[in-house]
């Protein structure tokens, strides 16, 4: 059972609204947009982490980075065809 403090906010078992969005901006950057979705996702992660310490905001700031190298590597392979890259799943 949780408790509440005396300025009314509850304790414990508390999941920041921002590590949920960092987490999922980090997973679906990983599909599209993650030249967008990826700082996203570090912001969100960074600031929930300061916020909350949660496990979620280290994944979401592990995802964004993630994130980051792709978009690196997609564009090293793109500029190394002439400025094309295609993305094709199975």
């Amino acid at each position: 059972m949780s408790t509440y403090s005396r300025t009314g906010t509850r304790d414990g078992g508390r999941t920041s609204g921002l590590a949920i969005a960092g987490l999922v901006c980090g997973i679906v950057g990983l599909l599209i947009l993650p030249i967008v979705l990826g700082p996203l996702a570090i912001v969100f992660g960074a600031v929930a982490l300061r916020q909350t310490g949660s496990a979620m905001a280290k994944w979401a700031l592990g995802l964004g980075v993630a994130d980051i190298v792709l978009m690196i590597v997609m564009f090293a392979v793109a500029a190394n065809n002439g400025g094309a890259f295609s993305w094709h799943f199975g």
